[in-house]
């Protein structure tokens, strides 16, 4: 039985890709001043802490932690990339540059233990069902006797609430009884209609009970 070798060409593309961003690494490493093995060592330190960082966000779901270091390996693997497009004169690199590459081991060191002796949030436990309870009918008990029930007792009658005491009038002198008759005739000659009491009182000044007494003497 023969097995077809099918080519995949994202595969090819991303081994394409790699080989290319490696590459560059390792050009800004030697033009750094990273001669022999150490220039070849770079691209592979930040391509394994770029693989760790995601593997953690794919394994253990997103977290601070895997993804600053997985921005950190990302900027330092596109900046070498673009450095070596002609923005930085590698024949003689900044002070910078020679920083930044000296000091990456002991960042790629620190991030790659953090990502990988870091505890993870634990996964919930799976809850247990409760077990199905056997319902067992109860015996039935005999009936119990009625208990004879006693009448309730007539409720006395309360006795009758007293009337209430008529209000008083209040006393309405003589003069503001003339003078408010002249205002009753001002206003039906004016009008054509009697006065009202809300309207007397307005007129006059007086509370509402003397108002209704000194209409209940003008009519």
């Amino acid at each position: 039985m023969t097995r077809t070798l099918r080519v995949d060409a994202v595969l090819v593309q991303a081994v394409i890709a790699g080989a290319l961003s490696f590459a560059h690494l390792h050009d800004l490493a030697a033009a750094a001043g990273q001669t022999g093995w150490k220039a070849w060592a770079y691209p592979v330190s930040v391509d394994l802490l770029l693989v760790a960082a995601w593997r953690r966000l794919r394994n253990d779901g997103p977290s601070r932690l895997a993804w600053c270091w997985f921005l950190i390996a990302l900027v330092a693997s596109l900046g070498a990339n673009v450095a070596t497009a002609g923005f930085l004169d590698l024949q003689h690199p900044p002070a910078w540059l020679r920083f930044g590459i000296a000091g990456w081991p002991a960042l790629a060191f620190l991030g790659g233990t953090l990502l990988a002796h870091s505890p993870t949030a634990p996964h919930p436990a799976p809850e247990s069902k409760p077990e199905p309870v056997e319902h067992v009918p109860a015996k039935p008990e005999s009936a119990p006797e009625p208990v004879p029930v006693a009448e309730p007792e007539p409720t006395p009658a309360l006795p009758a609430a007293p009337a209430p005491a008529p209000a008083s009038v209040p006393a309405v002198p003589a003069a503001l009884v003339d003078h408010a008759r002249k205002v009753a005739n001002n206003h039906h000659a004016r009008t054509g209609t009697p006065i009202d009491t809300d309207t007397l009182r307005a007129r006059l000044g007086v509370p509402a009970p003397m108002a209704a007494a000194i209409a209940a003497q003008l009519t």
